[in-house]
């Protein structure tokens, strides 16, 4: 445990689009990763919309991956581990709803298993090993979630009962939006949105907007803006002493694994230049100078 300064570095994008039928989801979804990658060959969608992501087939060649009932959180990660495997820049998973509320999903797993309180602990770290594999995953993220509206039943000052509008809500578990770096909600058939989530300062309290392929290179621009592993292992070859080195070793202990052959390889030429120059200095203080 090491206290180290703080510093941004790059990251996997995180991004919720959340919004009612027919608000354009999918396609706001679809032209903000290709901002984000100019390249249609590179984006894949996770339909379970029943293949609502081809009716945009036009735009590009994207991939799609038609995902059906059961729709369980291990077959979502399943999903995403195969684009993984095929190198894709960015996953949309269109939408994350019916891992919650879908065939098969969360709340019907646990309505299966009895509906008590306590069956949530069977389903919970289900629910939340797909989580995980959102936040862990290599890829740029983007999830569509269903929006419904919420009502309240009150009395009004005659005690008679009233229904009150609240607003909308996620159709997915409390909380997901906490996960993200950029949670986007479509307000209106015209496609307009605003943030109500957002860690990069780019959209946060500015009016209502469009989202198209300039949105998505805007992110994109965020998300490489800070430390990458080349900055890392440009460092570590700067070193000079090893006390240097175990300063870095300790500042990127997140990416450990991946910059071990770096940093043995510094630790060695770092090793045997102190050798090298200790045995110089040796050899100097330790001959002889004839005078004639």
């Amino acid at each position: 445990m090491q206290l180290r300064p703080s510093e941004r570095r790059q990251v996997k994008l995180r991004l919720g689009i959340s919004g009612a039928s027919g608000f354009g989801k999918t396609k706001s979804a679809l032209l903000l990763a290709y901002g984000m990658t100019n390249d249609w060959n590179k984006i894949a969608v996770i339909d379970t919309e029943n293949s609502s992501a081809s009716l945009y087939s036009d735009l590009g060649s994207f991939n799609v991956l038609d995902l059906s009932p059961p729709y369980t959180p291990e077959r979502y990660i399943e999903a995403i581990s195969v684009c993984e495997k095929a190198k894709i820049s960015v996953v949309i998973i269109d939408s994350i709803t019916h891992e919650w509320n879908g065939s098969g999903g969360c709340l019907e797993i646990h309505e299966k298993l009895g509906g008590r309180f306590q069956d949530w602990s069977q389903v919970s770290p289900r629910h939340q090993a797909f989580i995980d594999k959102i936040l862990q995953s290599e890829c740029h993220i983007i999830t569509t979630a269903r929006r419904k509206i919420e009502y309240d039943i009150d009395r009004d000052s005659s005690g008679k009962l009233k229904v009150q509008k609240l607003g909308t809500k996620e159709i997915t578990k409390e909380g997901f939006e906490y996960e993200l770096t950029i949670n986007f909600e479509l307000i209106n058939e015209n496609h307009l949105v605003r943030a109500s989530k957002d860690r990069t300062g780019l959209f946060m309290n500015k009016p209502e907007f469009i989202i198209n392929s300039a949105t998505g290179r805007k992110i994109l621009d965020w998300c490489n803006s800070g430390t990458n592993l080349q900055d890392a292992r440009n460092k570590i070859k700067g070193c000079e002493n090893l006390n240097d080195l175990k300063v870095l070793y300790n500042h990127y202990a997140q990416w450990r694994e991946l910059l071990e052959y770096d940093f043995k390889q510094q630790k060695d030429t770092i090793t045997t230049n102190e050798h090298l120059l200790t045995t110089q200095n040796f050899s100097n203080n330790g001959s002889i100078h004839y005078q004639s």
